[in-house]
């Protein structure tokens, strides 16, 4: 099994780069899919978030509401630190029990948006970091996804700086070009994964 951490900032294109490789053969294991289920309703993770931050964090229907929670946390460290101390261990034994399940000889890839702010590298054999400019990232944050600049400034500033993630990757795939492109190099990693995987 060859275990490949893959991440980049907010904006980045990581998840882009997470599917085209789950088309070609990887077992993808993605981090924010699972941080998402970990709180849904019902579950021990959210009657915990409930508990941190209050009623307020909810919408009607009783899910989560998280834009609302993201700009609580964002903006402070200490709240962020809260949160990511309830989440973070659920997610780990979730997991844990995926890869568990995988071939030995798969390719798993670890869609994982924080693995420079926590030290994660050492845990996969090879990191492949998908890397823009900040500029970049915010112009497609406020453009794609909606977001006020401000947020998106926000969200970048609380996440690892590119050189901090650089320092960690094995594999680097810049994105500040088409999806064309994105995809050409997406392929050529997992070219080179698949090398890897058989050494």
């Amino acid at each position: 099994m060859l275990k490949v951490g893959l991440t980049g900032g907010i904006g980045s294109g990581k998840s882009e780069v997470s599917r085209r490789l789950a088309s070609l053969g990887a077992v993808v294991i993605d981090a924010d899919r699972i941080a998402r289920e970990v709180v849904e309703p019902g579950t021990e993770g959210l009657a915990r978030v409930i508990e941190a931050f209050g009623a307020g964090i909810l919408r009607a229907d009783g899910t989560l509401d998280r834009p609302k929670l993201g700009s609580i946390v964002f903006s402070d460290p200490e709240k962020l630190a809260v949160l990511n101390g309830i989440v973070h261990p659920l997610v780990g034994a979730r997991v844990a029990e995926l890869q568990d399940r995988a071939d030995a000889d798969a390719i798993v890839v670890y869609d994982v948006p924080l693995l420079a702010e926590n030290g994660l590298a050492p845990m996969y054999d090879v990191v492949v970091v998908v890397d823009a400019a900040d500029d970049v990232r915010i112009a497609r944050l406020v453009e794609l996804r909606g977001m006020a600049r401000q947020d998106a400034e926000a969200r970048i500033a609380a996440q690892a700086s590119r050189e901090d993630r650089l320092k960690v990757a094995d594999i680097v795939v810049p994105n500040e070009g088409s999806l064309e492109e994105l995809t050409a190099r997406a392929e050529e990693v997992w070219a080179e994964l698949t090398t890897r995987a058989r050494t």
